[in-house]
Parts: C-alpha cells; structure tokens; sequence
C-alpha cells in the first residue's frame, strides 16, 4: 500500500518546527513584471491579489487555482535548481521560507535579480502574515490588507465555533502507509496547525515533524480520527486497508471509521483558502455548524 507523493515528501521536507512571526518586512520589487513564485500559498495570494498577470513561473506546489498550472513549473520548492528558476528571465523572485537546498538558494539570492523570502508559518497568523508580505512586495498594500481582513473575519468566526467544543477530538495526520508502516505527523507542522484551527489536538505530540510510529504507539495515541490527504487513483491506502491495520482497528478512530480524507494543498497549504478548509475538517470531525 502506498500513498506517497511528491507533494508529501515536500512536507516531510518542510516540518521542522517554525517560530512565531512577526510582521514581514519585505520592499515593493523594483521590476515586478516577470515574477517566479515559490510556494504555493503565495502563488495563491498573488492570484487573489488580482496579480497573476506578473507571474512567469511556478513551483510544483503551486497547485492552486486551475489557472496557475498553465505557469511553466521550475521545480519542487526543496529540490531547486537555479538554472531552471532563472531560465523564465525573471525580474523578481518571491520564495516561501523553507525552500531548498541552500546552495540553490544562495546562487538564486546573488543571481543580480531581487530575491526576498516570505516567512512561513502554520497559524491564522502566519497566514495573515504572508498576505501582508505578498502585499508589500507587489506594492498592493491595499488590497493585502483588504484580503487580510476578510481572513480575519473568516478565521474570527471559525474561532467561536472552535471555542465551543467541550472536549477537543484526538487526529491523527497519516502522511504514507507503506506496507502497514504508518508515518504520522507530531508538532511544528502544517498538519498540527491545521489539526489545531479545527479545534482539535494532535494525538501525536512526542516528536517534530513526521515519522514512522510503531503499533503500539498508534495504540496509545487512541486517535478519534485520522486525517489524510485525498490523492485519489491508486495512491490512496483504501479506508478497507486502513481499517484492516491491526493497530487502528484497535482505536476510537478505526472502531468507529472516523477517516476524513481532504485535498492536501487545500488542507495544507496555510494560503488563503485556510479558515475554510479548517471549517471543512470541524465539520467533519463535529458535524456541520448550526446556522
């Protein structure tokens, strides 16, 4: 059974912990005709900023909208080369921090073309942080903060709908299933926070990151459900196969077939579209909201 893919293994790559954020303090480009961006979640802020007509490229992340994947693609943000970001000629290069490796990085950062780095972080926070960042980088403060507003309002209402959960549910993110080897997320990732928004805790909490857990501690974990990201085809572990593990039929989650499967770069992503997916996963975990 696999369901790994290079998304996932981007994830993997960007797990370690992130500190709390401060405000960006990023300069308007001085050319912002032929942008590359790096990062999903900003690809995604500079379309709803209305200005994807300076974009020239993407990376492998960038999944979202529909109309971004007909960008030339330059590569997975952890796996960068910098002959391919710079063969688009680009005035300026807009990258998520976490990207990768460092020599590219630093090749790409003394190439003669404005270079800056977005903070990333996985909380309302850090996403309001990124809006703002990708604001004064476009020169677009106006409409950064209008967007930043309406995320706030979006991220305010999920949080009186978490705040009125009585007893928050144990998730469990399983990121692969290789041959009934479950790799789970612990902290310092999108996944935590994305748990976290919902109203909900991580049922792994004793490492970073994503690892290989044994059975006896997906035993002890006792999720009361379990997260994945929904890959579809023949990448995805069937809920069947999931169930049938002799350590999660052994919780809450795999008694009562809790599996709640969402669109990683959706669910993960820490972009614009993130008090929504949260609001999507609390729905699942809780049942829809009363209005």
């Amino acid at each position: 059974m696999r369901i790994f893919t290079s998304f996932a293994a981007v994830l993997i790559a960007a797990s370690l912990s992130v500190a709390p954020l401060s405000a960006a303090e990023l300069h308007k480009f001085a050319d912002a005709s032929r942008l590359v961006s790096i990062g999903g979640s900003l690809t995604e802020i500079i379309y709803e900023l209305g200005a994807e007509g300076t974009l020239v490229a993407r990376d492998q992340t960038a999944l979202y909208p529909e109309a971004a994947l007909g960008l030339p693609d330059v590569g997975y943000m952890r796996a960068l080369a910098p002959e391919g970001v710079l063969s688009v000629n680009p005035t300026g290069l807009l990258v998520i921090e976490g990207s990768g490796p460092p020599e590219a990085l630093e090749v790409l950062s003394h190439a003669g073309v404005d270079y800056q780095t977005v903070p990333e972080g996985y909380s309302a926070e850090g996403v309001l942080t990124k809006v703002r960042a990708v604001g004064d980088a476009l020169g677009l403060e106006d409409k950064a903060e209008a967007l930043a507003a309406k995320l706030e309002g979006e991220f305010a209402a999920l949080k009186t709908r978490t705040d009125a959960v009585e007893t928050p549910k144990k998730v469990l993110f399983i990121l692969s299933n290789q041959g009934g080897q479950i790799q789970a997320s612990g902290t310092g990732t999108a996944a935590n926070g994305i748990i976290a928004l919902a109203g909900a805790e991580n049922a792994i909490t004793e490492y970073e990151g994503y690892r290989p857990l044994s059975e006896e501690a997906i035993t002890a974990a006792a999720p009361d459900a379990i997260l994945l990201m929904d890959r579809g085809g023949d990448h995805g572990a069937t809920e069947t196969e999931l169930l049938e593990h002799p350590a999660i039929a052994l919780t809450p989650a795999g008694q009562n077939k809790a599996i709640y499967r969402m669109d990683g770069a959706y669910l993960l992503g820490f972009g614009p579209r993130t008090a929504a997916a949260a609001t999507e996963l609390a729905d699942h975990l809780y049942g829809p909201a009363a209005h």
